[in-house]
């Protein structure tokens, strides 16, 4: 099975009980179809005293099961808790976008989208010379006003 076959087939289900576990949660969505893996990420902090992150994901051998049971789950009552069941979505890369950890200029993709290269800047006009020169130095004209006081007429 395909990565893009795979991902049709997976649903995400969000605000899962902390008394939910793998096996609850293949049994409640077993109706729907043959599940192929149930998975609930574990907290990423080790002293956490959670037994999951409150989401997890379950993959359908068929991809009409998993819209099957998105369309049947989303909504309902597990545990006493309202769960939201919709397609997975592909996992975004760490070092993309906003919540990375690294600067969003140090990525490959921003500097394939952004940079521009020495040849692009002298043709626009743009290049360095040109640009010093347009900047005056902004202390020019102030070379008396180091003192203090009233200027003698």
């Amino acid at each position: 099975m395909t990565d893009s076959s795979r991902l049709k087939s997976t649903v995400y289900v969000a605000g899962l009980d902390n008394s939910v576990n793998d096996k609850i949660l293949a049994d409640t969505f077993l109706p729907f179809g043959e599940i192929v893996v149930v998975t609930i990420p574990k907290p990423e902090i080790p002293s956490s005293t959670e037994p999951h992150r409150g989401f997890g994901y379950i993959e359908f051998e068929i991809q009409g099961d998993a819209k099957e049971a998105i369309d049947n789950m989303d909504q309902s009552e597990l545990f006493g808790r309202v769960i939201k069941v919709a397609a997975a979505k592909p996992q975004k890369d760490s070092n993309d976008g906003l919540g990375s950890k690294t600067a969003v200029w140090e990525s490959e993709n921003y500097l394939a989208k952004h940079a521009v290269s020495e040849e692009d800047r002298i043709a626009t006009g743009s290049g360095r010379g040109e640009l010093e020169a347009i900047v005056e130095d902004p202390m020019q004209g102030l070379e008396g006003l180091d003192v203090v006081g009233p200027q003698p007429g």
